[in-house]
């Protein structure tokens, strides 16, 4: 069942490439190129003296961090709202990266079907506590080959999985790390917590990371932290039925999106690559989208059993996958409907990681075990060609991640070790396309 709005909201965001919107757009090209520079000197412009005295100093990895609390009438948050000059920001990104996904094509570096067959595990790295293990969240800067891992123990870790090197470990959330997230640029990094909090984390030269804000905006765990493409902002997902939209550069709340007909925590979330649409998964097996411009809920997919616990938009934009405790739901954004389901494990064992490869070829999926598809098509199958194991011995793999080009798998599990799966040195040379 899906529950579209009366205004055909679905129809006006999936169908991007209409030649009126085109008309429409270079008709206002001026003015939002204007507007455009406007916000970038907003975001870079230097606190007002008031507000810097407020900002306490930062000292690495969270030992202290400038908080926000600005408050209203009648003890809310205040919320200044998505101005004008920022949702033309995001139209303007959203017509740049649909052009550019007209002319994509699979790189000729990309991993090919008979290298992934051959993966085992290349390495395992004790990056978390051994009184508080689980690694509950991984996310890759694929530039740098950095992986970052959330873990029950409170801590985010930062690893160099050249070097196998820990670079730096993030500390100052009071309970589990549920969501990690590099910003593609700036050396920033986000990390949310089950203390209800968000933490925005700022690189230096050192390797070190200061923790420039403390956000406070949730009266729940945070479950999930999203970047836009643009890396300007940001949303954070929430148990307590609310999704925040925020400003990078000062960790301000633009806005936070509570639907009154909605009681169900959010358990996940994700932008699509294009970054007008956010998908949500929640606590009552609804996955629920939303226009980010109008921050309107504009489809549902039901037919999940239990929490949604992780979604993955493919890069060709038309695909999304959704995990929950019956398996993983395919769907096709165009027509908006579920075109394939697969149930993995038996019904004690929850599906607890989805994940697309950035060229949008593979699949890969973590429960009991970690099982990568090649993607297919609505009609075509997508067929399993890897199953690895869970080496744990937890019988819980929790998260997984392709690294640059599928090279390699990072799998976070329910002990402290962060695993990654390849081909063995010297084994590459047969797979060369």
């Amino acid at each position: 069942m899906y529950i579209l709005s009366n205004y055909n909201a679905v129809q006006f965001v999936f169908v991007q490439h209409d030649a009126a919107c085109r008309v429409i757009a270079r008709l206002k090209k001026e003015r939002d190129e204007a507007r455009s520079l406007l916000a970038q000197a907003e975001r870079q412009a230097p606190l007002p003296a008031s507000a810097a005295t407020a900002n306490v100093s930062a000292l690495s990895n969270g030992k202290r961090a400038a908080e926000s609390e600005d408050m209203g009438p009648g003890g809310k948050r205040m919320r200044p709202g998505v101005s004008d000059s920022i949702i033309s920001e995001l139209t303007e990104c959203n017509a740049a990266l649909s052009q550019q996904r007209k002319k994509r094509q699979i790189p000729p570096t990309l991993a090919p079907i008979d290298a992934l067959e051959r993966y085992t595990q290349l390495s395992s790295h004790p990056l978390h506590k051994t009184n508080k293990p689980g690694i509950t969240s991984i996310d890759i800067n694929l530039s740098k080959d950095i992986v970052a891992t959330g873990g029950v123990d409170s801590s985010a870790v930062l690893f160099d999985r050249t070097s196998g090197e820990i670079l730096s470990t993030l500390n100052g959330h009071s309970k589990k790390v549920t969501s990690v997230k590099f910003v593609a640029q700036n050396d920033v990094f986000l990390s949310g917590s089950a203390d209800k909090t968000v933490r925005i984390w700022q690189g230096s030269e050192d390797g070190k990371y200061d923790c420039r804000h403390i956000l406070k905006d949730h009266t729940a765990e945070v479950q999930a932290v999203t970047v836009h493409a643009t890396n300007n902002y940001f949303v954070t997902a929430s148990l307590d039925t609310t999704w925040c939209f925020y400003d990078l550069s000062s960790g301000l709340c633009l806005t936070q999106v509570e639907d009154p007909s909605n009681s169900m925590g959010y358990t996940s979330a994700a932008f699509h690559p294009d970054g007008l649409i956010l998908g949500t998964g929640t606590t009552g097996a609804t996955v629920r989208i939303w226009d980010v411009k109008s921050r309107g809920n504009v489809a549902n997919f039901d037919g999940h059993t239990g929490a949604v616990t992780a979604i993955s938009f493919s890069e060709n934009g038309y695909f999304l996958a959704t995990a929950a405790h019956d398996g993983v739901k395919l769907w096709d954004l165009r027509k908006l409907k579920n075109f394939r389901s697969f149930e993995l494990y038996d019904q004690d064992t929850p599906t607890n990681s989805v994940d697309f490869d950035h060229s949008g070829s593979y699949l890969a999926i973590a429960g009991s075990d970690i099982r990568v598809y090649q993607v297919g098509s609505v009609k075509a199958e997508w067929n399993c060609i890897k199953t690895l194991p869970d080496l744990s011995g937890t019988g819980k793999a929790t998260c997984v991640k392709f690294g640059t080009d599928a090279k390699y798998l990072a799998v976070g599990s329910m002990d402290r070790n962060l695993r990654i799966f390849g081909l063995p040195e010297g084994d590459d040379a047969s797979t060369e396309s």
